[in-house]
């Protein structure tokens, strides 16, 4: 019988080494699996967090495992290539970084052993992503095992996947359910006993044969109904040999059917089923990408809260555990390869691995529906042949593979919706942050109207959309002043243009949760992208995730935002409150100042503002607290401080009727002074750094025209700040020297 060891305990580590030890090194750190080198440094600004080959060494006693015949070490998830060395013998390296693979060590093992995992985060042109707004952690960050089987056993090699395939097909109130094994060394009077169990665990179908290819049947079949029912079936398979088991696997799946309507949306089981959800990294706080089973079911756990129907799993595979919790929850799961930002000549067959890696390790799960062959891959054009054919032969491949789901891609903002990469795949969604990386939060829905006008056959849809929110706080919330009360503003306005367009056939916010980016160096806190519902660290939830719970869930409640903004001076304040019941009251110090209906979920309220008021507001049955103060001067507290800015605001001249580091870059960008000005900056910050082709492609798509428009609210130091994701750095002088030319243009009257 098969047996799984874990090995996740005691590996030696280091980032020192240049080669591979000989003996079990003494004098490095000792970690546990999963473990990531960048868990603090890709979390803390300035991209600088190391980037190389690490190396993991561990001994292994022979006779501490199960006595067998053949033994398969498997890796989960080493980020992004890695390679394998037994005894000193080299036996196998991989590329990507977030599928499982693994590799027959039998003939390499001895007595005692030393085994050394490789890992290499290092740049390149081959392995995806390169280019990207996360943090590429290195490291062994997910479970290390040995396989323990006979000579005879399920595949182990078939692109990591678990050895067999299940494809069930619905007939009327009936299943029919093919289920394809893999098996090695399958030897004559062997055979096969396929059986299948529904969620109480009854055998409804069963069969012995040789074949490694079968059908069943399940009568008054029970279907998987994403949320509100999400129902598992379980296929186990047993390879026999002279009556006795030598080898078995099994899989849960699920019984569905669903199509993606361009004008209805998605549907489910012949029932609209609308997606709205959010997008989810694998990261969290202190941790890196090495999570625990607690924080992937944490992460579910809060999805689930907010009430999403869908997950977008980007930009890369996630955790067999996660993709089983989805599955379990009934979320519906778009699953995508790290095809992201930079398409790279040399990267083809990268793509294609990968891809087929995730497909044959996630295909039973029913709650993927799409798989994703890349996003805003055109960040540099969408005319280059390769990527083309690129992405034609991923989707080719993809539906020759997988004849049950659809393709898909997120499109970069800029894209023009007539390029004919956009007609590759079944459906295509959109990247868009109109009312954060420029234009304003009306031009959302209105863009998709227009799509959906000149393409009604193309379904489509948002795959990101968000803003960044940080404990900072306004009365006066304004694009790109990072508070919190401009991040629940914004998403107000996007969950009435987006939940109204039926035919938005899936919407994913950008994010469930802040994440690591190390590039980043804005918003107060460096090293994050800010765009969550909840804080890094789970510990938190923004306004905006109870502006989401009040439109996507069934848990009734209600909710008063605002709760960190204390101190205010005006005399009478806005309130804003949350809930899914039609109407709420609110009390302060104990006088009702109303009730307001409001079929959006969301209620407003204008609020006198003397001394210390206790804020109550009451739905139903439901209440929620919070309190306000009268000051007299604004706290400052809640203004945005950059940690390790660069310039301070008191060094910024600001002549009146001349620009400064100050101004939009939109405004300065509609003077001729100031166009030549800019742009011979960006020409120059290029050349200076013409050794990072990285910075390079991002530099030149920040000084074309639709990256340029799609930043054209952000002052300039607040670009200068962003800049750091494509390593354009600016000193104190450099800013200084551009304020001071700025402040000789004078603005148009």
């Amino acid at each position: 019988m098969r047996n799984i060891v874990n090995i996740n305990r005691k590996w030696a580590f280091t980032k020192q080494a240049t080669e591979i030890p000989q003996e079990f090194p003494l004098n490095w750190d000792f970690v546990n699996v999963p473990h990531s080198w960048n868990a603090i440094d890709g979390q803390d600004g300035d991209n600088d967090y190391f980037r190389g080959t690490c190396y993991y060494v561990k001994k292994l006693d022979k006779l501490d495992l199960p006595e067998t015949d053949r033994y398969y070490l498997e890796i989960k998830g080493a980020n992004s290539s890695a390679d394998v060395y037994v005894n000193g013998k080299n036996l196998a390296h991989h590329d990507g970084g977030y599928s499982t693979w693994r590799v027959d060590i039998t003939d390499a093992l001895e007595v005692s052993n030393l085994i050394v995992i490789a890992v290499d985060n290092s740049a390149n042109e081959t392995v995806y992503p390169q280019m990207a707004d996360f943090t590429f952690y290195g490291g062994l960050y997910r479970d290390v095992n040995i396989i323990c089987v006979n000579n005879s056993h399920f595949e182990l090699m078939h692109h990591g996947g678990p050895g067999l395939k299940i494809t069930p097909v619905i007939e009327g109130a009936d299943a029919k359910v093919e289920i394809e094994t893999w098996v090695k060394n399958f030897c004559d009077g062997q055979k096969l006993r396929y059986v299948i169990k529904d969620a109480e665990g009854t055998v409804v179908a069963e069969e012995v044969t040789t074949d490694t290819k079968v059908n069943l049947e399940i009568k008054n079949v029970h279907r998987w109904h994403g949320k509100k029912d999400p129902y598992l079936y379980t296929a186990e398979i047993e390879l026999i040999s002279e009556e006795n088991v030598i080898d078995n696997i099994s899989s849960r799946f699920g019984c569905r059917t669903f199509k993606i309507d361009p004008e209805n949306g998605f549907i489910l089981n012949g029932e609209e089923y609308p997606l709205r959800g959010v997008s989810r990294h694998q990261d969290r706080w202190g941790f890196g990408n090495a999570l625990l089973p607690e924080h992937h079911k944490e992460d579910m756990d809060l999805i689930c809260e907010v009430g999403a129907t869908t997950i977008r799993l980007a930009h890369y595979q996630h955790d067999q555990y996660f993709y089983d919790l989805c599955d379990e929850r009934g979320l519906v799961i778009w699953a995508e390869i790290p095809y992201i930002s930079k398409h790279m000549t040399t990267g083809r067959e990268n793509t294609i691995s990968q891809m087929k890696e995730l497909i044959v390790q996630n295909y039973n799960h029913p709650s993927i529906v799409v798989w994703g062959l890349s996003n805003e891959i055109t960040m540099q054009g969408d005319s280059d042949p390769d990527l083309l054919e690129n992405h034609n032969i991923l989707n080719d491949m993809v539906h020759e593979m997988d004849k049950t789901r659809l393709t898909t891609m997120a499109a970069v903002s800029m894209c023009d919706i007539d390029s004919p990469y956009i007609q590759i795949p079944d459906t295509v969604s959109y990247n868009h942050y109109f009312g954060w990386y420029g234009g304003d939060t009306t031009m959302n829905g209105p863009w998709f109207d227009n799509f959906h006008a000149k393409y009604p056959n193309i379904p489509i849809g948002c795959s990101e959309y968000g803003c960044e929110a940080l404990n900072w706080h306004t009365s006066n919330p304004q694009q790109g002043d990072y508070t919190e009360e401009y991040q629940a503003y914004y998403h107000e306005e996007l969950i009435k243009q987006f939940f109204s367009r039926k035919y938005m056939w899936a919407t994913h916010v950008w994010n469930m949760f802040d994440f690591g980016a190390d590039s980043r160096n804005e918003g107060g806190e460096n090293g994050q992208n800010h765009k969550g519902l909840v804080t890094f660290d789970r510990k938190y939830k923004k306004d905006s995730f109870y502006a989401y719970k009040a439109w996507l869930s069934d848990e009734k409640f209600v909710h008063i935002c605002g709760k960190r903004y204390v101190d205010r001076v005006e005399d009478v304040t806005k309130v804003t409150v949350y809930s899914n019941l039609p109407e709420v009251e609110l009390f302060a110090n104990g006088k009702s100042l109303g009730k307001v209906q409001s079929a959006e979920h969301f209620f407003y309220f204008d609020v006198p503002n003397n001394g210390e008021t206790e804020l109550v507001a009451v739905a139903g049955e439901f209440k929620d607290t919070s309190k306000i103060r009268k000051v007299e001067k604004f706290n400052e507290d809640y203004r945005l401080r950059e940690k390790g800015a660069v310039l301070n605001w008191f060094d910024i001249t600001e002549p009146e009727g001349y620009f400064s580091l100050n101004d939009k870059l939109s405004d300065i960008m509609a003077s001729e002074e100031g166009k030549q000005l800019f742009m011979g900056l960006m020409q120059n910050a290029m050349k200076s750094q013409k050794d990072d082709t990285m910075m390079g492609d991002m530099g030149a798509e920040m000084v074309s025209g639709p990256m340029m428009q799609m930043l054209g609210s952000f002052t300039v130091i607040r670009l200068t700040s962003l800049m750091g994701a494509a390593n354009l750095k600016f000193t104190k002088e450099q800013l200084l020297g551009l304020n001071a030319a700025l402040n000789q243009i004078k603005k148009p009257e």
